[in-house]
């Protein structure tokens, strides 16, 4: 099938390369021709596992190409899909949807004959009877536009698994016009998306079509609730601090609850990134709109509590330190928002940094993926080469991002070249026995970590869902 993908940044280029992959024609338009130079040549412009492979084998069969030509999608195609951003408004909580309304408006007038339009972006309930309007006035005599929203669940780290694998598939369908003189057809989207993902639903991935509000409300709400699920664990590892107890057993024990499960209860720095705080927030703007704050007034707590865990860290290298951070030197390990991402969109470990550099700390940092990202950011602080030219007399050392690299490297390797041996583990993901072995003052936000049994720190270890032993617990979100 010939398929177009409006938009081309993280959600749109791992779009159109996965639909590729599936087999179909596919053309990527976006308006900077930076990017979509950078894509035609075969580089992805943002770091995702796996997705290079991907793009440069379907620009070489030829199934793929990248232009700034909008004209070029009614030529090409009668499928379009609408994957650019909804970040936050500068100055308010609602989203974003500007870039929407772009997409649409430099669309829909070209387009001539039968045409459906899948939105993939997420955006506040509401917005597709809103964009309807919009088609019915901007489509062309005679053209027929059908709108259909198919919100994307995608972990940065596992997008293109979550493109070809997903746990489920949800479109949203409806009328353009909101007439009752206007006859209801059936719809055609649906079975267009079943056709374009036949691959992928004979697996016996569900399929689950619903009217256009519930599709709208699909991700922000499974947003919503893993935020809340974090925020949880976190506002207990406060009274934990207080109380002395421990917070990993805590969640270990609720987690053996089938009904709470153990995922996304790992105490720590919180949530940042494109998703969850953006959309959190846009839920409870949108619900003000619709004069129901007090159905997600919650959610400003939720919020509240994952804003104050990047305090609370900062508090704790102080207090490691103790009590003056002004002129010591800092390094701090991780400045992505999560591990196997270059993504610093509201990073609590960037912010961490930021702080500490605010308040006197000569602050060096270390990722393996998000240096530039971070630099653009946050250009007063120093950036070293690598996680030991980060640490060099260091007084005290912060892992900030839970990568792999981070969470197994031995304590030795760091000893030689630290002023201190000081480290502070804001993402309570090291083997603390061993740091204390070796001589650290070790400290952890959530309060002390103590030596645990292996099978109880192993047994919710999971990747995507599998057992491993390989790499640390690790939650993966948006």
């Amino acid at each position: 099938m010939k398929l177009t993908v409006i938009g081309c940044g993280y959600l749109g280029a791992t779009h159109a390369a996965c639909m590729a992959e599936l087999g179909h024609d596919v053309v990527g338009i976006d308006i900077d021709p930076q990017k979509v130079e950078r894509l035609q040549a075969g580089d992805v412009p943002f770091f995702e596992p796996g997705l290079s492979d991907i793009l440069r084998r379907n620009l070489d069969a030829g199934r793929l190409r990248f232009t700034t030509d909008h004209s070029v999608a009614a030529d090409h195609a009668s499928v379009h899909f609408i994957g650019v951003g909804t970040p936050q408004e500068v100055r308010g909580h609602r989203a974003d949807l500007s870039h929407v309304h772009a997409a649409v408006d430099a669309l829909v007038p070209t387009l001539r004959g039968t045409h459906v339009l899948i939105g993939k972006s997420t955006v506040p309930v509401g917005t597709c009877g809103e964009l309807s309007q919009r088609i019915s006035h901007l489509s062309a005599p005679g053209a027929d536009v059908e709108l259909a929203w198919s919100p994307e669940f995608l972990r940065e780290g596992f997008a293109v698994e979550d493109t070809l694998a997903p746990d489920r598939m949800v479109v949203g369908v409806g009328r353009l016009v909101d007439d009752p003189r206007v006859p209801q057809v059936e719809s055609l989207a649906g079975e267009v998306i079943r056709d374009i993902y036949r691959e992928v639903l004979e697996t016996g991935i569900p399929f689950i079509e619903t009217d256009w509000a519930t599709a709208e409300l699909v991700k922000v709400s499974a947003n919503a609730f893993l935020a809340t699920k974090i925020s949880f664990i976190n506002a207990m590892s406060e009274l934990c601090e207080i109380a002395g107890a421990d917070v990993g057993t805590l969640a270990d024990a609720m987690g053996h609850d089938a009904r709470i499960g153990r995922r996304f209860l790992n105490a720590g720095l919180g949530f940042g990134g494109g998703c969850l705080p953006k959309d959190i927030r846009a839920l409870t703007a949108r619900a003000d709109e619709m004069g129901a704050p007090r159905a997600v007034g919650f959610l400003r707590e939720v919020d509240a509590i994952n804003m104050r865990r990047r305090g609370a860290a900062a508090e704790l290298v102080a207090e490691a330190l103790g009590g003056e951070v002004l002129g010591r030197n800092v390094a701090v390990l991780g400045t992505a928002f999560k591990p196997e991402s270059d993504d610093v969109r509201d990073s609590p470990a960037l912010a961490v940094a930021g702080r500490l550099a605010l308040d006197g700390a000569s602050v060096t940092v270390f990722d393996p993926q998000a240096m530039d990202n971070s630099r653009r950011v946050q250009p007063m602080l120093s950036y070293a080469s690598s996680a030991r030219a980060a640490c060099d007399r260091a007084d005290v050392v912060v892992v900030a991002t839970e990568w792999a690299e981070f969470v197994h490297m031995s304590p030795d390797e760091l000893a030689p070249v630290v002023r201190h041996k000081r480290i502070v583990d804001a993402r309570r993901c090291l083997d603390s026995q061993a740091w204390r072995s070796a001589g650290w003052d070790y400290r952890a936000l959530g309060g002390p970590v103590p030596a645990r049994k292996t099978e109880t720190t192993t047994s919710f270890t999971q990747v995507n869902g599998l057992p491993s032993k390989a790499i640390p617990r690790v939650d993966v979100l948006g």
